[in-house]
């Protein structure tokens, strides 16, 4: 499986709890070793018996950003995002999904909040049937995967793997994500793949450029915000200081303004150190995220293997929690 790609931390997450040494010696252990292994990381069965890896889900995921020529790295990161989608599926509620525009579930959310932030998306996703985790173990050595949306018969689940120390640049990754289902961006695919670490995608793919404008409009009430400032040189102080005024007063999250500006004026380096001042802490966002994920999954509808692996994907293999249980 290493040389297939796969990383060394894909593999202990979905290393059965049950194996030992001393089965090895056993046939019928090492066949059924194999089988939860393919289970888990979507690989076929069969090939694995003969020591051989091919995944299942190849050719079934839509990548931006990937270079051509890299079919390996594609199948590994479809397979195991598609297999880790579909359990969350299958342990998440089903709500018929609403067809609505950005400016509609922007509605929604004001009617109840100052602003639309990562809290109120995550909590959007969860009430329409989408589960939302954030990866803690990669398919790759090198992570490379932004985020990933995944469809199972109609149904949707997004697995993020940007990580930050505040929410509005998660934030704008979950608008965009989502923004791919509600544009019906899945049609014809079981995945698509971000794999760019950039705070805006480049423009050129018409996809990811509808995705961006839902995103921002979802956040700021527009998918073109005009920014504008009677002050040119900004220290992160006086930037957050600005952004927490007169976000609330547009109905724009404040760290949300502050990567706008950033955007519009080409600032990216005193916006990332406001955030620490428009935030009361930084504090990795994977954690409340995953805790909101731990409250809302049906742990019961999963087997125990399938449990603990996606509890291993969602805290890390070396992490041992309470979750799922």
């Amino acid at each position: 499986m290493k040389k297939s790609g796969l990383s060394d931390r894909a593999i202990d997450a979905a290393w059965p709890a049950w194996w030992s040494d001393d089965l090895d010696a056993s046939p019928s252990s090492r066949a059924e070793l194999r089988f939860a292994l393919a289970r888990k990381l979507g690989l076929s069965p069969k090939p694995l018996l003969g020591e051989r890896v091919e995944f299942i889900w190849r050719d079934r995921a839509r990548f931006k950003h990937l270079s051509a020529g890299d079919d390996i790295r594609q199948d590994a990161i479809t397979s195991f995002g598609v297999s880790i989608g579909k359990l969350l599926i299958r342990a998440t509620p089903a709500v018929q999904l609403p067809s609505v525009t950005a400016e509609e579930l922007r509605n929604v959310v004001l009617s109840a909040s100052p602003f639309v932030d990562l809290l109120s998306l995550i909590t959007i996703c969860w009430g329409v049937g989408i589960p939302v985790i954030h990866l803690r173990v990669f398919p790759l050595d090198q992570k490379a995967m932004h985020a990933m949306v995944v469809e199972d018969q109609g149904r949707y689940a997004i697995l993020l793997g940007r990580d930050a120390q505040y929410p509005a640049p998660i934030a704008f990754t979950l608008a965009h994500e989502l923004g791919h289902i509600m544009l019906g961006h899945l049609q014809g695919t079981s995945a698509i793949v971000d794999l760019e670490e950039g705070e805006y995608d480049a423009p050129g793919d018409p996809q990811e450029d509808e995705a961006d404008s839902f995103a921002i409009s979802l956040l700021t009430g527009t998918p073109n915000p005009e920014i504008t400032t009677s002050v040119d040189s900004f220290g992160a102080r006086a930037l957050a200081h600005a952004v927490l005024l007169a976000g609330p007063l547009h109905g724009i999250e404040p760290g949300t303004l502050a990567l706008c500006l950033a955007h519009r004026r080409k600032k990216w380096p005193a916006a990332m150190a406001a955030l620490k001042y428009v935030y009361t802490e930084g504090k990795p966002v994977w954690q409340e995220v995953n805790g909101i994920a731990n409250s809302q999954l049906r742990w019961a509808d999963l087997s125990d293997e399938s449990a603990s692996f996606l509890e291993n994907v969602m805290l890390g293999p070396d992490a041992r929690s309470d979750i799922g249980r």
